[in-house]
């Protein structure tokens, strides 16, 4: 028998190894094993079993063994590691690599072991005691006996707390085997602070109960698709819907994977599903620590629980009998991996459904234009839910002109609007809560000097006013390579003392909310604040209980969050993303504009939000209606009009390095090869400098593939991206269904 095994080096290449008989019948797809590589013993993964070698079998080298440190990967999710190595033009090994949390793919962190003891043979026992009862220098070993007996099997260190017990006499009795040990798996119950009430399935409405039908039809394969676009209003009740699908599926003796896009839900998800589903759920997210994620990924291997939630990484879980894969906003561009393989989870979750007969629900009020585009041309399943929970009225909408506000006092911030200010006092005379959403972090933007012009900018990236302040911490910091550098007092330049800062992030609207709303309890979450889960949970826990009025955030507090406390959303600079240089730009503004309403009028009251905006705009005015139909109609003319995503398909490839001659050099040669697969159907533009030409002293150049038919295509960058060699410097990253051009 042939094994076809890909190593620890990214070579994108299967190794052919014998398998000695010994490990035969040991041996499948998916298991870890040790083989001779060169001089060295390297560890890799089977991937396929074969009975015959092109190559001649009596040069081929005897695989080492089994490398019991390391668990297997169950064989499904080779096949789906594959299909992500060949369609996102990524190596085999790091596509099998992502399969396997590195806590577990490395080895280095080991299953915890308890060691518990027990009588081995009562019999034997009884027979030793009677034996041997007058004998006063074994006396010892009998009250140990009796002591086991007694307590039947537990760690040693619970028999050793017991009056009498002996250690030595102990270890003996395990000597002569009356006293037998076995080795048991635990792990750390790290939800067990968690306390949650259990809750029972709401009675559905009739969207809702619309829904669960599709499902069932799906789970009983009667439908042409595998896959349920749930287009949901916000406080549609799209998370019921989840909960009583998932709970179809775990009578069918099937397990669920539920994906969620920010760690900041996670918590409020798990506590929802805690409540209804008890500890049968396990959470995989980027912010455990290797010792829990270890643990969590081998309670879903060893089957002690059945439902995964987390971010993009829990997509592979390794459940043997998979039923369903929840994507919940669905739209969200978190799904896509920044690193190869490039990969996008929710459609890998599409493929994988379909790999391994499991139905697809992917969730959102604001579907991306892909998903409805797939559901129009009949790909997947739609269904609509328009009302909200209890049928609650949607929140009132305004859109405010800044332009037309009255000018600002000299020394004061005019970061919110009278109307804002306004509608922030009503709510906290009425104790009621507001939150403040401004989607860029920091405190200012750009930091120059009146007097000589100078402007700080990153030396090694090369957008313009990439620096952002943060006066808490007194650094100009670049979010691009992540460079920090101390906040100067004075100009560099010319040593005048009065450096400006423009430009506006969450840090100065919490500043400027403290001096407008004195005495108001306000608290903040974005990326420079939120390092860990527990950060999130604690902010949001506050919140949640009341001990906050107001809440200023980045896009994390815009998605999947419940507060019926909140009846006001003010949201600063609406237009912001709209100014981005991507065909994206107007939907992700669409999309963070009724994500972020939707957090406003959730309880009692209604809700009301506010767009503060400087410039006349199609999409505001859409998103401050609501109107996704009108929306999406506008923005797929657009597309369509451009030839854009989603009437084709789209390859995004990148070339960077030090020296611009040498990038732009190869970029040209890339695509003089691809010339020859261009068809009628087939745009290629070629390369020119990125939008951002630069970042940490490396230049970048882009060249963009779309249209259809792009199979032949992709394989051939596949192979000029993998298997030809740059120039010394030169490197090419690969992004199939890119979802940025930046």
């Amino acid at each position: 028998m042939i094994a076809k095994v890909i190593t620890d080096i990214s070579l994108d290449r299967e190794f052919d190894y014998l398998v000695p008989p010994e490990l035969e019948p040991i041996l499948r797809i998916g298991s870890a094993v040790t083989v001779p590589f060169g001089r060295t013993t390297r560890t890799g993964y089977v991937l396929s079993l074969a009975e015959t070698s092109s190559y001649d079998p009596g040069k081929l080298r005897g695989l080492s063994g089994i490398a019991n440190d390391r668990p297997a990967i169950p064989e499904n999710l080779i096949k789906l590691g594959k299909w992500i190595a060949e369609y996102y033009c990524a190596t085999q090994e790091h596509a099998i690599r992502t399969l396997l949390p590195a806590a577990v793919r490395s080895g280095r962190v080991r299953e915890k072991k308890c060691r518990l003891y027990s009588v081995s043979d009562l019999a034997a026992a009884e027979k030793y005691m009677i034996e041997h009862a007058r004998e006063t220098r074994l006396a010892k070993r009998i009250a140990v006996l009796q002591m086991v007996i007694r307590k039947g099997e537990g760690p040693k260190a619970e028999f050793a707390t017991e009056s009498g017990f002996s250690a030595s006499a102990f270890d003996a009795l395990c000597k002569e085997g009356l006293i037998s040990m076995r080795e048991e798996a635990v792990s750390d119950d790290f939800d067990d602070a968690v306390e949650t009430l259990p809750d029972s399935p709401l009675t559905p409405s009739a969207d809702q109960r619309k829904a669960l039908d599709q499902i069932s039809e799906m789970l009983a394969s009667r439908t042409p698709s595998h896959v349920q676009l749930l287009f949901g209003t916000t406080n549609s009740g799209k998370t019921e819907v989840y909960l009583q699908a998932i709970s179809k599926v775990l009578e069918m003796g099937k397990s669920a994977i539920v994906l969620v896009p920010e760690i900041s839900l996670t918590p409020q998800t798990v506590r929802r599903f805690r409540a209804r589903f008890g500890k049968r759920l396990s959470v995989l997210h980027s912010r455990l620590s290797d010792r829990e994620r270890f643990d969590e990924w081998n309670k879903i291997n060893s089957g002690k629980v059945q439902i995964a939630i987390g971010a993009r990484s829990a997509l592979f879980a390794p459940f043997d009998n998979l039923g369903l894969i929840v994507v919940d906003e669905e739209h969200d561009s978190s799904y896509k991996q920044s690193e190869s393989p490039r990969y996008h989870a929710r459609d890998v979750a599409v493929v994988r459904g379909k790999l391994e007969n499991a139905c697809v629900i992917l969730g959102s009020a604001t579907p991306a234009a892909e998903s409805l585009y797939n559901a129009q041309q009949g790909k997947f399943m739609l269904c609509r839910m328009a009302a909200q929970v209890d049928n609650k009225p949607a929140p009132v909408i305004r859109i405010v002109d800044r332009r037309l506000d009255p000018a600002p006092e000299p020394g004061v911030s005019n970061l919110l609007s009278p109307i804002l200010i306004h509608a922030v006092e009503e709510r906290l005379e009425r104790g009621e809560q507001a939150i403040l959403f401004l989607n860029r972090r920091g405190y200012a933007r750009t930091l120059c000097c009146p007097q000589c012009g100078y402007e700080a900018r990153c030396p090694e990236c090369s957008i313009n006013y990439n620096y952002t302040y943060s006066r808490s911490r007194e650094v100009l910091s670049c979010h691009l390579c992540g460079g920090v550098v101390p906040a100067p007092q004075v100009c560099p330049e010319c040593g005048w003392h009065e450096i400006h800062y423009f430009g506006s992030g969450t840090e100065k609207l919490e500043s400027c909310a403290r001096a407008v709303f004195s005495g108001a309890r306000i608290g903040r979450m974005d990326s420079d604040l939120m390092r860990s889960a527990d950060d999130y949970e604690v902010v949001l826990d506050k919140f949640r209980r009341g001990r906050l009025d107001i809440l200023v955030g980045t896009q994390m507090i815009a998605k999947g969050l419940h507060f019926p406390g909140v009846t006001l959303v003010g949201v600063v600079n609406a237009d912001l993303g709209l100014s981005m240089p991507d065909f994206r730009a107007q939907e992700r503004t669409f999309q963070m504009l009724t994500q972020v309403a939707g957090r406003a009028g959730r309880g009692e009251r209604r809700g009301e939000v506010i767009f503060q905006t400087t410039r006349d705009s199609d999409v505001l005015r859409f998103a401050a209606n609501l109107d996704f139909e009108g929306f999406s109609k506008f923005d797929l003319e657009f597309r369509e009009l451009l030839n854009y995503p989603p009437f084709t398909r789209l390859i995004a490839i990148f070339f960077k390095g030090e020296k611009e001659a040498d990038v732009a050099e190869y970029a040209a040669y890339f695509a003089g090869k691809l010339a020859a697969y261009q068809h009628d159907k087939l745009r290629i533009t070629p390369p020119a400098p990125a939008p951002v030409e630069k970042i940490r002293n490396q230049f970048r150049y882009m060249m963009v593939v779309r249209g259809t038919g792009l199979k032949t295509i992709r394989e051939a960058i596949r192979v000029l991206a993998l298997h030809h060699t740059p120039p010394a410097g030169v490197t090419v990253a690969v992004d199939v269904d890119a979802q940025h051009l930046m």
